[in-house]
């Protein structure tokens, strides 16, 4: 009997615990854009993310057309792109954040967030994409990044939705649907 009280905390710590790691969303992490500013993704509470890993001489370089589109259109309606160039495929992300920032807003206008360059897998993976992708971290699903321009969805509590493969255009009905709540 004397020890119930000591399993009742150890219980209570437990499922705390298990309660805490089960809770992890993206709004707990932050990370630096491409002008070497700190962004905490608390600021997109109640609102729907479209994260995309970048490249400026891919063959889906052209999808930042559409994801400028996208951003217009939706972006005073709660949603938000977030975009992270990555040269770890086909090293088609040669530049530094200053030459990948002239380039997408020259050719593309964007005007949605650019974080800076990282990787988005292995070792160095940045956190965020350790959160994407890590079922662990997100609750949700492993996933692997295969390409440039796979995007990820998560709501607007932070929370993984889906991935969608790089051939998947921004424009998609799939993704209207899901920013529009349909």
């Amino acid at each position: 009997m004397k020890n119930y009280p000591s399993f009742t905390l150890l219980l209570l710590f437990a499922f705390s615990f298990m309660f805490a790691m089960g809770n992890k969303n993206l709004h707990q992490l932050s990370f630096t854009d491409i002008n070497g500013k700190k962004v905490n993704f608390s600021q997109y509470k109640g609102k729907k993310l479209l994260i995309v890993n970048t490249a400026s001489e891919c063959g889906y370089t052209p999808q930042y057309a559409q994801l400028q589109e996208l951003y217009t259109k939706y972006h005073n309606k709660n949603f938000e792109i977030i975009a992270f160039p990555c040269n770890q495929f086909g090293s088609q992300e040669p530049g530094a954040e200053a030459e990948i920032k002239q380039f997408c807003s020259k050719n593309y206008r964007v005007s949605f967030p650019l974080m800076k360059k990282s990787d988005v897998k292995g070792s160095g993976q940045n956190e965020v994409y350790q959160f994407l992708t890590k079922k662990a971290e997100n609750g949700k699903m492993d996933s692997e990044v295969k390409w440039n321009f796979q995007k990820y969805l998560v709501d607007g509590d932070g929370n993984l939705v889906k991935t969608l493969p790089s051939s998947v255009q921004p424009g998609d009905a799939e993704i209207i649907k899901w920013i529009e709540g349909k």
